[in-house]
């Protein structure tokens, strides 16, 4: 089995109700973090993980949304890991990411400075390993594979989506992108795709060129819906609602998908979680 944790389903506009965009993937003991938006680390300690729990930090690409609390990430993992030899936390993510976490641990160098001058048993910064890729297999252990596959968010590129498979449970998290053949080939056959939505009958007509322009390299629900009923995906799961999902609008938002996909549809307010596959698996 795959559990999927909507830990955040907001967007760049800061809401009380809706963290920024971050999705936790739990599969055979091994906890993914896919971006890591604003707020992500109280949703998540709100389940009971930590960042010293996380098996790997999963990263779509470098919108400052999509990586608001990189830093906060970082150092909190670095001063909660309690091991004398911390292993290094895996971060996996399109090229740029490198250059990213470096500017980020520079950014707080400081604070890093100044913990390692207080605290007797903090002798290096935080510890990571950064892994930049496109497409192809990017992790196997103990069961629980990832691989990853181009997307499409022009200007945003490289962009990518994530594949895990773990027994015979497949989840496949599409980040920002539109309809395309590289997340197409990626959720083939899939058990569930976690796909970011917007509703362009909305955000197409707020007289606003900013705002409008999201339109055009977002997928609107019926798109994801479609990117879903063509992979043969067993289950949608909306999140990164733009604009936010009003609660009591959840079957408008429902209904949408409904005409492009047949299968099973999950969408709900931070925290809502999904399970996919057996038990066993």
């Amino acid at each position: 089995m795959i559990e999927i944790t909507l830990l955040g389903t907001g967007s760049p506009i800061p809401d009380p109700n809706r963290a920024g965009p971050a999705t936790l993937v739990r599969a055979a003991g091994q906890v993914f973090l896919v971006d890591c938006g604003r707020g992500v680390l109280q949703r998540a300690a709100a389940i009971g993980v930590g960042a010293n729990g996380l098996s790997a930090l999963l990263l779509t690409h470098l919108h400052s949304d999509h990586i608001g609390d990189l830093g906060d990430l970082l150092i909190t993992r670095w001063i909660t890991t309690f091991a004398p030899d911390p292993a290094p936390l895996p971060i996996i993510g399109p090229p740029g990411t490198a250059e990213t976490v470096e500017a980020t641990l520079r950014a707080f160098g400081h604070d890093i400075g100044y913990r390692v001058a207080h605290h007797a048993d903090l002798n290096e910064p935080p510890a990571v390993d950064v892994y930049e890729y496109t497409e192809g297999p990017v992790w196997d252990r103990d069961g629980v594979t990832i691989r990853v596959a181009p997307t499409d968010h022009r200007p945003v590129a490289p962009t990518i989506g994530f594949r895990v498979d773990f027994g015979s449970a497949s989840v496949v998290l599409s980040g920002d992108t539109v309809p395309c053949a590289g997340l197409d080939e990626l959720a083939s056959g899939a058990d569930a795709l976690v796909h970011t939505v917007i509703r362009k009958d909305i955000v197409g007509n707020i007289p606003q060129q900013r705002l409008q322009d999201v339109c055009d390299y977002h997928s609107s629900v019926e798109e994801a819906a479609a990117t879903a009923a063509r992979a043969g995906v067993g289950t949608l799961v909306m999140t990164h609602y733009v604009p936010a999902l009003v609660p009591g609008q959840e079957e408008q938002w429902r209904a949408r998908a409904a005409g492009e996909f047949g299968g099973r549809i999950e969408l709900g307010d931070d925290l809502h979680r999904v399970e996919i596959g057996e038990p066993d698996d």
